[in-house]
């Protein structure tokens, strides 16, 4: 490989709570451990953005900075070359992190005691903000099919008959349970939302780490109708691991719903600019990294097997779920019969694995585990015969 996937810089005391979690645990610097939580990398940046940070830092100012119209074409290029979406540059809305922006969405369109719609297990902080912002948590529960997961259209039409329902946040590509939503399924979304003035809120911050044999479709390229409804949000944070510098890039192609998103941030936000080393990072990751890219979808596809081998081979009864997308792996243990905090005590203090707990998900998480599989492949080998070891007992 061109690039380099093989060395990890461990960051204890370096304001990294999943490796600060490491040491609670009795876990030393000096041991070869790493943690399969929080959803980062494991790998060194592309030089190609450490060398425009460097660049950046030797030729300018560090003061305020807006977005430039070369950044804003640079975004919409790679949205074009990657995902074949004609997004306009005047769509963009930028936010320090996507879960900045879907609260957000939440405080501009809906109301105390509406409706939103989630569909569970999904990432934790969706919840935290219907929760938190005195929404209604409206499930549509995922249908567990045993390798995969599909949405409940039955279920979800019913809920989003109610006029008191007024937003579906999606997960797209669907964090923890991995899948990559059709066209087909994202037009079935669309029809039903459509038909009920249910505005969608597509989460796509993992739409670049697709596995090989499955596309990513935008939720707003299913069609124009469908673009007027929804708000799409996007970062190059998770694909190129530079969520530290706090760049996302929120397309509202609907103008109103733009106008009104902009109003509400303002409320509260009223100079919500990224900042300066974001801007270039991000910049260079869409002009100069596509390789870097596909040499790491390489690694991620590469775990998923080994580890997906090893199940099959070692522990059949563990239902390893099909990874079409992100770079997290998602398990069922429930077969074990064990408490679900059980299994993560011996997880952690026994097999000295870290992962990310399925039952932060929601209750259909009980019994499971998230596997961040974003790091080099020596790692996963490792910590599969600690697996090994103590479940074999």
């Amino acid at each position: 490989m061109k690039y380099d996937f093989e060395t990890v810089h461990k960051r204890f005391n370096m304001g990294s709570s999943k490796w600060n979690d490491l040491a609670k645990y009795g876990v030393k610097e000096t041991e070869d451990i790493i943690p399969f939580s929080v959803a980062d990398m494991e790998f060194v940046t592309a030089p190609e953005i450490v060398g425009a940070i460097k660049r950046e830092l030797d030729t300018s100012i560090m003061g305020y900075a807006n977005p430039t119209s070369e950044y804003f074409d640079t975004v919409c290029k790679w949205m074009k070359t990657r995902h074949n979406w004609d997004a306009k540059p005047e769509w963009i809305v930028n936010t320090h992190g996507i879960v900045d922006a879907f609260f957000e969405a939440v405080r501009a369109f809906t109301n105390e005691g509406d409706g939103v719609i989630l569909m569970t297990p999904v990432y934790y902080p969706m919840y935290m903000a219907v929760n938190s912002l005195n929404r209604r948590l409206v499930e549509n529960p995922l249908i567990n099919k045993g390798k995969r997961y599909e949405i409940d259209f039955d279920d979800l039409e019913k809920k989003a008959a109610d006029p008191d329902t007024k937003m579906l946040i999606l997960c797209s590509p669907h964090n923890p349970v991995g899948r990559v939503w059709s066209r087909k399924t994202l037009e079935h979304i669309s029809s039903i939302c459509l038909k009920n003035n249910v505005l969608v809120v597509s989460d796509e911050i993992h739409f670049d780490l697709i596995l090989p044999g499955h596309t990513h479709t935008v939720y707003a390229s299913v069609s124009d109708e469908a673009a007027n409804n929804c708000l799409v949000l996007t970062a190059p944070s998770k694909t190129f691991n530079i969520a530290g510098l706090q760049t996302s890039n929120i397309f509202i192609p609907n103008q109103e719903l733009r106008e009104k998103y902009l109003a509400s941030l303002q409320t509260h936000s009223p100079n919500p600019k990224c900042n300066i080393m974001g801007y270039r990072a991000s910049e260079a990751a869409y002009k100069h990294c596509s390789e870097w890219l596909n040499e790491c979808l390489s690694v991620i596809d590469e775990n998923r097997k080994v580890i997906t081998d090893f199940m099959s081979r070692e522990f059949p009864n563990v239902n390893v779920y099909d990874l079409e997308g992100t770079y997290l792996l998602w398990l069922d243990f429930n077969s074990f019969g064990i408490d679900y905090k059980e299994l993560e005590r011996i997880n952690r203090e026994e097999a000295r694995l870290f992962f990310d707990e399925g039952y932060i998900f929601g209750r259909q998480g009980e019994g499971y585990e998230r596997w961040n599989i974003a790091c080099p492949t020596r790692y996963v080998n490792e910590a599969l015969e600690r697996m090994k070891a103590v479940y074999k007992k």
